[in-house]
């Protein structure tokens, strides 16, 4: 076989390519747009992608960006990003703040939109010179925040024939040039549920005469994450937090109605799945013993993001090929919620988190801030990254199985 230094490759995409990289970053920083509105980040992604030779096609609602980069018969490979930004003021003193009121990329959308674009336009080169041996499926999907944007791009068609799928989230916890890597449940299932209780109402003199709502509905809150701690493993992770409760509007009337709003998370696909059935069961249970009517809705929003080890195994060998041999590093689980999961229901691959902060910073802007910003040159790491990592798993879809390392952590090398 042949070797190739995609190391020396890359550096010198970048090195005529960065500064325009990061001129679109904060060019996306001071444009926000939110959920399926990303009208203008759309256009922006799309004349780049054009601009590059490349045939992009924007979904159906006109926001979010599908591309195809290589032909033939090998493998397909998804990268995706998100696009959209969040409902938060921008805090920053810097001269590429937000133009927009109140909205801000406080989570690294703009980063990981431009990792995609710059990865695209890389990849764009490889396939002209013959050196991809397969397709890559670029996904700039919108509306992550909502959530709602992944099962816009799946009804799309976005990930039909799709073999692998690789995404890369900020994280402003590792330095730039690592990357946090985990096989397994990497964030949580996020679902929502509402519960309004009626009962007759009344004084609050004569409880036995009526139903007491209220002592009711408090056992509701209380009862139904204790029961779901005894009747699903630990492991799991499964939680019920709630967030909203009202009830009644004077001291001394039982109220007739009552809410209360909360969330579901999980770790486990099989536990997410099973949950509301099991809390509806246990409302039920507690609701009938105090002789209120108890309804429920319950919201799917996103399942957990079960990283498969393979997948996870492809991008540690593209992070230690072109970023070194410390570059992967564990991560935790997280039991916020990411739409990433709908793909991952469907199609293996892996969650990654691409290391933010400047080495040796003791400043610490959490994502989802108004003061959150990153060091710039994680935008080339996460090129780098990117890159490698879909070429590992197109030539891993052609390569016999030899057990063979496709890149190499010494020489940053793929091997064909």
């Amino acid at each position: 076989m042949r070797g190739r230094n995609l190391r020396g490759e890359l550096d010198a995409f970048l090195a005529g390519s960065e500064q325009e990289l990061i001129d679109f970053r904060r060019d996306l920083h001071m444009h926000p747009e939110l959920a399926f509105a990303e009208y203008r980040t759309t256009q922006r992604i799309a004349d780049r992608l054009i601009a590059a030779g490349l045939v992009p096609s924007v979904l159906p609602r006109g926001t979010g960006v599908i591309c195809e980069v290589g032909s033939g018969d090998g493998p397909t490979v998804g990268l995706r990003a998100d696009i959209d930004a969040l409902p938060v003021p921008d805090e920053k003193d810097v001269p590429y703040s937000s133009t927009v009121p109140g909205v801000c990329h406080a989570c690294g959308h703009d980063v990981h939109t431009t990792v995609l674009l710059g990865t695209s336009l890389f990849l764009a080169q490889q396939a002209e010179a013959g050196l991809l041996p397969g397709r890559v499926r670029l996904i700039f999907q919108p509306a992550e925040e909502l959530p709602g944007g992944a099962l816009e791009v799946m009804a799309s068609g976005g990930i039909s024939g799709v073999d692998r799928i690789f995404g890369l989230h900020c994280d402003p916890r590792l330095d730039v040039g690592r990357v946090g890597l985990k096989s397994g449940s990497i964030t949580s299932a996020c679902d929502r549920v509402s519960i309004r209780v009626s009962g007759p109402g009344g004084h609050t003199a004569r409880p036995h005469l009526t139903a007491d709502l209220v002592f009711a509905l408090a056992k509701i809150l209380t009862e139904l994450p204790a029961a779901l701690s005894r009747r699903v493993d630990p492991r799991s992770s499964l939680s019920l937090v709630w967030g909203r409760v009202e009830a009644g509007s004077v001291a001394n009337a039982i109220p007739d109605d009552g809410v209360a709003e909360g969330t579901v998370r999980c770790l486990d696909e099989d536990a997410w799945h099973a949950a509301p059935d099991l809390i509806k069961g246990l409302l039920d249970s507690v609701a009938g013993a105090y002789g209120v009517e108890a309804h429920m809705d319950y919201i799917r929003g996103v399942p957990p993001v079960v990283n498969d080890p393979v997948s996870v195994q492809m991008l540690t060998e593209a992070a230690q090929g072109v970023l070194g041999d410390g570059a992967p590093a564990p991560t935790q689980q997280s039991l916020g919620g990411e739409d990433f999961g709908w793909y991952l229901e469907s199609i293996p691959g892996a969650y990654a988190r691409l290391g933010t902060r400047t080495p040796g910073s003791p400043h610490l802007a959490d994502i989802h801030q108004g003061t959150f910003d990153v060091d710039e040159d994680c935008i080339g790491a996460g090129v780098r990254f990117l890159a490698a990592t879909a070429l590992t798993a197109l030539w891993e879809g052609q390569r016999p199985s030899s057990g063979e390392p496709l890149v190499g952590s010494e020489s940053g090398q793929i091997l064909r």
